[in-house]
């Protein structure tokens, strides 16, 4: 792809991050990238650009030869899916930020990439504006990364955050005030849930240590148990609540988990507010860093995808090399990690745990914090139990 002639798009979705792209690249021309259609759901919508450009046709941008590249921006996986195929079959390079779609069909995506030979960029989908696929693609691609921790979801961030307020109205209070801001879907599930999360822990775990998941194999829990007491009882330990995504390798098997965990306030990770993103990568040589920006909205997405167009016009395309090491990291969940569980006494009694450091009974909460295997506390009634909270001790 020529440096100098002027890129065509082929933009799917319009809402705020594709109305935000359309907006950037209309005020700066020297990019040299013009969208020549917009397909949507709705031709007849009022919306903030010249009606001629948009289409509820998919077939007048894939079938143009003259669009070099497609945007997908769209929320269904499987209409992502069917979009991002014929694109990259049809010769065009394609930037994607549809998360759920790139964790759930990563092997078929690599597929297609190397048949057809086109660029498939997605670092939008990951930590907003932060660039953590790139720098996993070229930075830490040598050096021998042991861990990813990571604040993933901008949405989950500002709730947490909000209760840690002395003003806090409870959970249900600030998942208003976030779906006011536009920090939180008007069904937030996939977010507070935290499947959002798992979806790019599987992205990160692919570029990090070359291990393509299914999003299941991640252990997962939400938040929406989270409580004041939880809250107040993690201020005590001098801790934060925060939504963690680890991927951490020992020897050569790798633990992959998006938990809520009591993080030590002196650690960087808890001082990440509202909906603000974070990922520390530790590595053998390069010892801890840490990358910060925003993770929630649509300006710091609409950044991602335009870096990602502007390195597509370089020729740029992920090249995977963690995948190609001889013996990649399996999967193995039979860590034992320190736990903090409040529920009901009945519900307390099913957690498996090895040890026990604190045992509390009160009229306000009941808690254990002590050591369990991962893989036996993912298995457990009170894992599943939507009342119990449950959250992962981070190491001071």
């Amino acid at each position: 792809m020529t440096t100098t002639a002027a890129l065509r798009i082929g933009l799917f979705g319009f809402g705020t991050v594709g109305q935000g792209l359309y907006d950037v690249l209309r005020r700066t021309p020297s990019l040299r990238t013009e969208i020549a259609r917009i397909c949507v759901r709705d031709r007849y919508k009022q919306r903030a650009a010249p009606a001629r450009m948009f289409t509820i046709d998919r077939d007048e941008i894939l079938d143009d030869p003259d669009v070099d590249v497609v945007v997908e921006l769209i929320d269904d996986p499987e209409a992502a899916f069917d979009i991002v195929s014929r694109a990259l079959e049809s010769g065009k390079a394609v930037v994607s930020a549809n998360k759920r779609m790139i964790a759930s069909r990563l092997p078929q995506l690599l597929a297609l990439q190397h048949r057809t030979g086109m660029p498939f960029l997605y670092e939008a989908s990951t930590c907003g504006s932060i660039p953590i696929i790139r720098n996993l693609e070229e930075y830490y691609d040598n050096d021998l990364l042991q861990c990813v921790k990571a604040i993933v979801n901008g949405t989950t961030n500002y709730i947490l955050t909000a209760l840690h307020s002395p003003q806090s109205g409870g959970y249900h209070e600030a998942l208003a005030n976030a779906q006011r801001l536009g920090f939180a879907e008007s069904d937030p599930t996939l977010d507070v849930e935290g499947y959002d999360a798992a979806f790019k822990t599987t992205i990160i775990a692919a570029h990090a240590f070359g291990v393509v998941l299914n999003p299941s194999q991640v252990v997962r829990r939400g938040i929406t148990a989270v409580t004041p007491f939880d809250v107040s009882v993690a201020q005590q330990l001098s801790c934060s609540i925060k939504l963690l995504s680890t991927v951490q390798l020992q020897g050569d098997s790798l633990s992959v988990l998006s938990l809520p965990a009591f993080t030590p306030n002196g650690q960087h990770l808890a001082t990440i507010q509202h909906e603000m993103n974070a990922v520390q990568l530790t590595a053998a040589f390069s010892d801890a860093q840490l990358l910060v920006g925003k993770g929630a909205g649509g300006s710091p997405t609409a950044s991602a995808v335009l870096s990602d167009i502007a390195a597509i016009r370089h020729s740029y395309r992920y090249e995977y090399k963690r995948m190609q090491q001889p013996v990649l990291p399996r999967v193995d969940h039979g860590i034992v990690v320190g736990v903090y569980a409040r529920a009901t006494e009945t519900i307390l009694r099913e957690v498996p745990f090895r040890s026990i450091e604190i045992d509390h009974r009160s009229s306000a909460g009941n808690y254990v914090i002590g050591h369990v295997r991962l893989d036996e506390l993912q298995r457990c009634t009170a894992f599943l139990d939507p009342t119990a909270f449950i959250a992962i001790m981070q190491q001071k």
